[in-house]
């Protein structure tokens, strides 16, 4: 049974991690150690009080509370910082890497983190909540049974309000990184490898305040097999919206994934020859992806497994592709983007 060390204490290590390991702990028995949750978060001081965590001031301490062995590190740290602290991770024996998304900011950190998971025979294994949801289970089976015929087309549609984040912190600092890895991990599964064939990224303004790229992005991309797909991620939208739509042959798929954590539940909705079917999943995908990894880790294998590893590489191939093309100037326009933060007074 495998222990738990928490490295980065925000939003996604204790807002979401903590809380469903917990809940995963009562549910899948045989998996998880009955030793509490160690959390560290660098150039964090404060400690996070809560039962059955344990927080410290560094890394090293942790190892003296762990061993590292039979210890799963989860990686809730920013991009632009995780590299590093892959590296003190590794140095100090840890090898079960459990990183959230996406796996890098862009190609140069992922040659990197490769480089180092080959050196010290890391196994890693990214957040990918999407990736074990029971909708894109559903959806893998309308695709495959094929009794709507071929896909003709997809399109994601991701959407929420993102301001206080996004101007109170710089741990991102593109939208193609914050929404869109989800996104793009689903449809590489759904319909194979791709090739990019657009993208932009607008800025986020609250009166006379803009953060450059963080206000949305979309990308369109054409598979191997010929379909095209799109994500359009709205982070200024009024409304929080994750919808799939399949174009289908002989009907339509629209499937809705669930938008918080106070109601894990999707919907799916089927239309063919006029009618239209709709079904309501329980769909707690975070848990399924924490406990899908730790059984991979507890069997001596990767967490996800190699598969689920290179579709995370692809992801973040096509998403730096992505970045760098919304960054660059228009056809004809030989001024350089602005890229400053301006602060109104």
């Amino acid at each position: 049974m495998l222990c738990t060390l928490i490295v980065g204490l925000g939003r996604a290590g204790l807002g979401l991690h903590v809380p469903v390991l917990l809940r995963a702990r009562s549910q899948v028995l045989g998996t998880f150690a009955d030793h509490p949750i160690v959390g560290v978060d660098p150039g964090n001081t404060a400690r996070a009080e809560q039962r059955d965590l344990l927080t410290v001031d560094s890394l090293r301490r942790a190892c003296d509370l762990l061993d590292p062995a039979r210890t799963v590190v989860h990686l809730c740290t920013p991009p632009a910082v995780r590299a590093e602290v892959l590296r003190e991770v590794a140095a100090l024996g840890f090898s079960r890497i459990l990183t959230e998304k996406p796996l890098a900011g862009d190609r140069d950190m992922l040659r990197w983190i490769l480089r180092l998971a080959g050196e010290h025979d890391l196994r890693l294994s990214v957040v990918a909540p999407w990736l074990h949801s029971a909708l894109t289970r559903r959806l893998l089976q309308v695709v495959g049974d094929r009794r709507l015929g071929a896909v003709r087309s997809v399109s994601v549609t991701q959407h929420k309000p993102r301001f206080r984040r996004s101007l109170g912190s710089s741990s991102h600092t593109s939208a193609f990184d914050v929404e869109a890895p989800h996104a793009v991990g689903v449809l590489l599964r759904l319909l194979g490898d791709a090739q990019l064939r657009g993208a932009r990224s607008t800025d986020l303004r609250v009166g006379t305040t803009t953060v450059p790229r963080m206000g949305g992005a979309h990308l369109e991309l054409l598979h191997a097999g010929g379909v095209r797909s799109e994500v359009l991620s709205d982070l200024s939208a009024p409304v929080r919206q994750r919808r799939i739509v399949l174009g289908m042959e002989d009907g339509s798929v629209v499937g809705h994934y669930a938008v918080g954590q106070d109601d894990d539940f999707a919907q799916l909705e089927i239309t063919r020859d006029g009618h239209t079917t709709r079904e309501v999943l329980r769909d707690d995908s975070l848990t399924a992806c924490l406990t899908h990894a730790y059984r991979g880790f507890a069997d001596g294998g990767d967490g996800a497994g190699a598969d689920d590893l290179g579709l995370h590489v692809r992801t973040v191939e096509l998403l730096d592709e992505a970045k760098r093309l919304a960054a660059a100037p228009p056809a004809g326009d030989t001024h350089p983007r602005k890229e400053t933060i301006a602060h109104g007074r």
